[in-house]
């Protein structure tokens, strides 16, 4: 009987481009804010900017995250998630408006409470609408895109029509907190206090998103649902009720982000959330189906983008996102991180 030959392993080394690849779509935000502190000469304005652009990404994010999970985990093409943005951004400013003696105080305590008490409502508002949505408008149009895109559109367009009818049809302007106006002062930059809690909120809502996901059971099985949602079934898990539970709780993610984004700017009407979706969809694509990971980092680069190039070439600023969304995807088709197969 023959001896087997010997066989050395050898193991090769890999280069460093391919030892950065996994870590690239991570290492891209803090690669656009050293250009723009390279394109931009004066250091406070830099940071200015880059809170800003960061709040607005985390804000982005807020909005975009329910529909990441929708479009990678039930297929649904959701044209109609705008309407929660918009739904959420009326509530709670009707909310706030109720309480301005603790928005009008100058107490920071008093001025979250109330912030959190308009959220609380939004929330629940959307996230009971999205319930109604699902079982009325989506559930009907399952597997079929082209007849979600159309009901999704109109279902859009019928909730804005009742906001008209619920809240009229002008524009409501809406102060922020008191405590919350103006900026503080650091290395020269004036960074807007409304802006710093934006940031923290988004930071607070991605770090529970990504433990629920991957540290608890019902993360296990949205992640796998995610991956092979016929073995999911098979092993007796009724993923019916988490794709209405992924639904009800991305509704209410976009009415906590329609109310930021209301505050952000200052002013809410009806078709905030139809023309907040561009940027929306952009994010969702760039990031990668069902990817929250993918949609954090797509927010943040959506939000610096819009704010360097604002600053150095305004005119430029309107095509920079669909320039960002096209060079990625030729670099990454799929997404920067995805999550499932193209369908």
């Amino acid at each position: 009987m023959s001896m087997a030959p010997e066989h050395a392993p050898t193991m090769a080394r890999l280069s460093l481009a391919q030892r950065l690849a996994p870590w690239m779509p991570v290492l891209l935000v803090p690669l656009l804010v050293v250009a723009g502190l390279l394109a931009i000469p004066n250091t406070s304005s830099w940071l200015t900017l880059t809170v800003s652009g960061l709040a607005m990404g985390m804000m982005i994010f807020l909005m975009a995250s329910g529909l990441t999970l929708v479009f990678g985990l039930m297929d649904v093409i959701n044209f109609g998630h705008g309407a929660f943005v918009s739904v959420g951004a009326f509530v709670g400013v009707s909310v706030l408006l109720l309480l301005g003696g603790m928005t009008g105080a100058p107490s920071l305590a008093l001025n979250l409470a109330a912030m959190g008490l308009a959220v609380i409502g939004a929330m629940l508002a959307t996230g009971a609408m999205g319930w109604a949505f699902e079982k009325v408008i989506v559930e009907p149009v399952y597997g079929h895109h082209l007849k979600q895109i159309l009901v999704t559109m109109g279902g859009l367009i019928v909730v804005e029509q009742l906001i008209i009818v619920l809240w009229g049809p002008e524009e409501i302007y809406i102060s922020r907190p008191e405590a919350l106006k103006g900026a503080i002062t650091f290395a020269g930059a004036a960074l807007e206090k409304y802006r710093l809690v934006a940031v923290g909120l988004g930071l607070v809502v991605f770090a529970a998103m990504r433990w629920t996901l991957r540290r608890t059971k019902i993360g296990l099985i949205v992640r796998a649902g995610v991956e092979n949602g016929e073995m999911v079934q098979a092993l007796g898990y009724r993923l019916r009720l988490v794709f209405v539970g992924v639904f009800i709780a991305g509704s209410a993610l976009a009415g906590l982000g329609g109310v930021m984004w209301g505050l952000y700017q200052e002013v809410v009407s009806a078709h905030m959330g139809n023309q907040a979706m561009i940027l929306i969809f952009i994010v969702v694509i760039i990031g990668g189906l069902g990817s929250v990971g993918g949609c954090f980092i797509g927010a943040l680069l959506v939000g610096l983008m819009q704010n360097y190039v604002a600053f150095l070439e305004p005119k430029v600023a309107l095509i920079s996102n669909i320039g960002l969304m096209v060079a990625i995807l030729m670099w990454r088709p799929m997404g920067m991180i995805p999550v499932v197969k193209a369908k």
